[in-house]
């Protein structure tokens, strides 16, 4: 049923039929400087009318050594493409699976508007049956935050390392004063005369601290509302990200991309949806050995629940020289909620393994956590 009304919702109804667009040969500058103007975080690349792909923010953001004046066609993702007659839940399976928050629709090669995660996130408002979901059901959790007095520096790395584009920022009480997003961490950043995006991790901006540029007017969830209302303020907000509240503490965070992973499982499909983004080039090589894991672990689950879709980021980083050490976050939509799990260690393979076995063991006491919440409901 929720499926069925969300595909009835057509693309026409959440069509951005007013967006910007960038040549090929225009400079990576002069994109970012139109994201910054219009808010828009992916821009279509069209020459003489015709669409070649699309220019990221984040995808920018990750080459620290990119000069300003390159070219855009250096920097285009090939995204998916989606015409007015695609389904939604299948616009939310292309976002998920490319981590992308706007997509082009085409007619023919031509660009004739743009599908955004916030046009699905307002869909989600309007769906009834989405009154049935509880928040805690889909939120993500534990959460990264950082106190008030962290660099701003330290923001941006939790963002480039779990893939995300908002931090809570608590007191030394641990209550909640602001949330710093990308915007923020980009007007502190930014500088005129920046050639690369590596010198702006040299400005002096960097040494400010997350609560003098966080916004501190922050719009959060209870963690026993439904995602209908959820959506809803998000949307009448302009908001992506809420902060989920249990008697004045946070206890997890609800996004967008929740949303939207949670519009995404209602796809029909005869096999779960498997998604694992982040890897390097190098370490592709792996694949093989983390997908025989995943699915090994995905049988074991479909015994106890059927699982819909699972959500694998990776996130590399160096230690002790040229020693490369992974970060694995993995999200598993599961009989209308998500299960979260992590895992860090040297060994890619391992890594894997051991985040699916712990989602695996997490399902196993799902029965009793929805049991524990609808408890205290009462």
């Amino acid at each position: 049923m929720l499926r069925s009304q969300i595909d009835g919702i057509s693309v026409e109804e959440i069509l951005i039929a007013d967006f910007p667009t960038v040549g090929s040969e225009d400079r990576v500058a002069d994109a970012l400087s139109k994201m910054r103007r219009t808010g828009f975080q992916e821009l279509p690349v069209v020459d003489d009318g015709v669409y070649a792909g699309m220019i990221s923010f984040g995808s920018i953001l990750k080459k620290k050594n990119l000069v300003m004046d390159s070219k855009i066609k250096n920097m285009m993702r090939v995204l998916p493409t989606v015409t007015a007659e695609t389904g939604l839940t299948k616009i939310a399976e292309h976002m998920i699976s490319t981590n992308s928050r706007q997509l082009a629709v085409l007619n023919g090669k031509k660009v004739v508007g743009l599908v955004s995660r916030t046009g699905l996130t307002e869909v989600a408002a309007r769906i009834k049956a989405l009154k049935e979901i509880k928040v805690w059901e889909i939120m993500t959790t534990p959460v990264e935050s950082l106190k008030v007095d962290a660099m701003l520096q330290s923001a941006l790395e939790i963002m480039g390392r779990l893939d995300i584009k908002t931090v809570p920022i608590m007191d030394h009480a641990d209550r909640l004063v602001g949330i710093v997003g990308m915007s923020e961490i980009i007007d502190s950043f930014w500088r005129d005369d920046v050639k690369t995006l590596g010198d702006m991790d040299k400005s002096n901006k960097t040494q400010v601290t997350v609560e003098s540029v966080c916004k501190t007017a922050v719009h959060t969830i209870d963690w026993d509302d439904d995602i209908g209302a959820a959506a809803a303020l998000m949307r009448d907000e302009h908001i992506s990200t809420l902060p989920v509240m249990d008697d004045g503490d946070v206890i997890g965070i609800l996004t967008e991309y929740d949303v939207i992973g949670l519009i995404s499982a209602c796809r029909d499909r005869e096999t779960v949806f498997v998604q694992i983004s982040g890897l390097e080039e190098d370490d592709k090589i792996h694949m093989d050995a983390m997908y025989a894991d995943i699915e090994d672990e995905m049988r074991k689950i479909s015994k106890i629940y059927k699982p819909e879709s699972l959500n694998i980021h990776v996130t590399r980083y160096n230690e002790d020289g040229d020693r490369k050490k992974y970060s694995l976050s993995a999200k598993l939509f599961v009989d209308g909620m998500t299960v979260n799990a992590k895992v860090v260690d040297w060994d890619l393979v391992k890594a894997n393994n051991d985040v699916v076995k712990r989602i695996g063991s997490h399902v196993t006491g799902i029965k009793d956590t929805r049991v524990r919440f609808r408890q205290r409901k009462r």
